[in-house]
Protein backbone atom coordinates (compact mmCIF):
# COMPACT_ATOMS: atom_id res chain seq x y z
CA UNK A 1 0.00 0.00 0.00
CA UNK A 2 1.26 3.50 -0.75
CA UNK A 3 0.09 7.04 -0.09
CA UNK A 4 -1.68 7.23 -3.46
CA UNK A 5 -4.06 4.39 -2.63
CA UNK A 6 -7.53 5.45 -1.38
CA UNK A 7 -7.41 4.06 2.16
CA UNK A 8 -3.82 4.96 2.98
CA UNK A 9 -3.45 6.07 6.60
CA UNK A 10 0.06 7.18 7.45
CA UNK A 11 1.25 6.93 11.00
CA UNK A 12 -0.46 5.55 14.05
CA UNK A 13 -4.03 5.83 15.31
CA UNK A 14 -4.29 8.08 18.38
CA UNK A 15 -6.50 7.52 21.40
CA UNK A 16 -8.12 10.66 22.81
CA UNK A 17 -10.25 11.69 25.78
CA UNK A 18 -12.82 14.41 25.16
CA UNK A 19 -13.88 17.04 27.67
CA UNK A 20 -16.08 19.93 26.60
CA UNK A 21 -14.33 22.07 24.00
CA UNK A 22 -10.98 20.28 24.12
CA UNK A 23 -9.42 16.85 23.89
CA UNK A 24 -6.47 15.19 25.56
CA UNK A 25 -4.12 12.71 23.95
CA UNK A 26 -4.15 9.38 25.82
CA UNK A 27 -2.07 7.49 23.24
CA UNK A 28 -0.07 9.58 20.74
CA UNK A 29 -0.79 9.18 17.06
CA UNK A 30 -1.51 10.98 13.82
CA UNK A 31 -5.23 10.32 13.31
CA UNK A 32 -8.48 9.01 14.81
CA UNK A 33 -11.32 7.15 13.08
CA UNK A 34 -14.82 8.52 12.53
CA UNK A 35 -17.28 6.59 14.70
CA UNK A 36 -19.83 6.45 11.88
CA UNK A 37 -17.81 5.91 8.69
CA UNK A 38 -14.51 4.53 10.01
CA UNK A 39 -12.61 7.05 7.88
CA UNK A 40 -9.32 8.34 9.31
CA UNK A 41 -9.36 11.96 10.52
CA UNK A 42 -5.98 13.70 10.94
CA UNK A 43 -5.77 15.27 14.40
CA UNK A 44 -5.22 18.73 12.93
CA UNK A 45 -8.58 18.40 11.11
CA UNK A 46 -10.58 17.06 14.07
CA UNK A 47 -13.55 19.37 14.70
CA UNK A 48 -16.50 17.23 15.81
CA UNK A 49 -16.84 14.91 18.81
CA UNK A 50 -19.30 13.79 21.46
CA UNK A 51 -18.11 14.02 25.06
CA UNK A 52 -20.78 11.66 26.46
CA UNK A 53 -20.13 8.93 23.88
CA UNK A 54 -16.39 9.70 23.53
CA UNK A 55 -16.73 9.48 19.73
CA UNK A 56 -15.33 11.53 16.85
CA UNK A 57 -17.03 12.44 13.56
CA UNK A 58 -15.67 13.54 10.20
CA UNK A 59 -18.43 16.10 9.56
CA UNK A 60 -21.07 18.20 11.27
CA UNK A 61 -23.82 16.24 9.49
CA UNK A 62 -22.57 12.92 10.91
CA UNK A 63 -22.27 14.46 14.36
CA UNK A 64 -25.85 15.74 14.21
CA UNK A 65 -27.08 12.37 12.92
CA UNK A 66 -25.54 10.59 15.93
CA UNK A 67 -27.04 13.19 18.27
CA UNK A 68 -30.52 12.66 16.80
CA UNK A 69 -30.09 8.87 17.08
CA UNK A 70 -29.35 9.33 20.79
CA UNK A 71 -32.53 11.34 21.28
CA UNK A 72 -34.60 8.57 19.70
CA UNK A 73 -33.27 5.86 22.03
Amino acid sequence: MNRFQPNFTPGKEAKLRFEGSEFFVVTPGDFVRCAVTGKPIPLDQLRYWNVELQEVYSSAALSMGRYVEGLEE
